[in-house]
């Protein structure tokens, strides 16, 4: 097989696509706002596949207009909100625009970027898409393979809902929690990713995409608990002092012999962006968005890149 990475953004579709939870557990823990764009431009957000259903509402055009009435009605609205920007200065107007000539040339690459049927028994089956307890995972890890080779830049994946009990942030019991079953269809947390994230790597090397893609995996898990608990009916708490890092098998620093505090090579939480943007090719020092009169970094006064954890 060739190299499948495109040499260019895919202008077709979202640089930004985010997929969560299918099995009716709901949206993550803070809902949109984990893929919203924060102070920069609403541009910059994240497009959500919807869970059940279409993936996304209202790409099909109007059975009613054809393509050049369309492209007709959109540059009225480009015109009518261009002259309404300029009038008032509305800067959320800009990625309104965007928006719909973004979703314009979707209807005819996101279909075929979200069709999987046209994929091998054999890739089904490595992203288990033949085992029930684990098909609704593969299935967007499967999803985010296409994104990729068709010039999505960042794919984010849910698994998981908001609560406690049915995400990954378990307190009382975190080994109840992990073999957890969930509710409706009754499939484990841990098995329901297991075969799909094994697959992952394997499928980007076949393809030629595992040199140039980044995968990355975070969650509750990578804050440690604390080794006892602050009342005896209470569950055990976020380890503000000691947090696991290990990408790619790397383990650096630890903890004292009872977990409690951090022995060596302590860092702040903020330490996992710039390792992140350092492999994006980017310095985390210089990536700077003016907002409220100053230059406003991703990871603002603090972080480092940590050079031993990159693989």
């Amino acid at each position: 097989m060739g190299d499948l990475w495109p040499r260019h953004e895919n202008q077709n579709l979202p640089g930004f696509i985010v997929m969560y939870d299918t099995l009716g557990r709901g949206l993550p823990k803070g809902y949109a706002q984990n893929w919203g764009a924060g102070f920069l431009p609403g541009i910059y957000q994240g497009t959500a596949l919807k869970a059940q259903g279409a993936p996304i509402d209202n790409l099909d055009r109007s059975p009613h207009m054809n393509e050049q009435q369309q492209r007709r009605q959109l540059d009225l609205l480009r015109r009518l909100n261009g002259r309404h920007q300029q009038e008032r200065g509305d800067a959320e107007l800009s990625a309104r625009i965007e928006s719909f000539e973004l979703a314009y040339r979707m209807q005819l690459a996101a279909p075929e970027a979200l069709e999987i049927n046209g994929e091998t028994e054999a890739t089904r089956r490595l992203y288990g898409l033949d085992d029930r307890r684990c098909a609704h995972f593969g299935r967007q890890c499967l999803l985010a393979r296409r994104l990729v080779e068709r010039g999505v830049r960042f794919i984010q994946i849910y698994s998981g809902g908001e609560e406690n009990e049915r995400s990954w942030d378990g307190h009382t019991n975190i080994a109840a929690n992990h073999r957890q079953f969930c509710r409706r269809d009754r499939y484990a947390h841990c098995r329901s990713v297991n075969g799909p994230e094994a697959a992952r790597p394997a499928r980007l090397d076949a393809g030629g995409l595992g040199r140039r893609v980044r995968p990355a995996a975070a969650g509750a898990a990578n804050a440690q608990r604390q080794p006892v608990r602050p009342r005896p009916q209470s569950a055990r708490l976020h380890h503000l002092d000691g947090r696991r890092r290990r990408p790619g098998g790397v383990h650096h620093g630890e903890t004292d012999e009872v977990g409690h505090r951090a022995a060596w090579t302590a860092c702040r939480s903020t330490t996992c962006t710039p390792p992140m943007l350092h492999l994006l090719g980017m310095d985390h020092r210089r990536l700077t968005y003016r907002f409220n009169g100053r230059n406003y970094r991703l990871t603002d006064v603090y972080g480092n890149v940590i050079r031993p954890i990159l693989v």
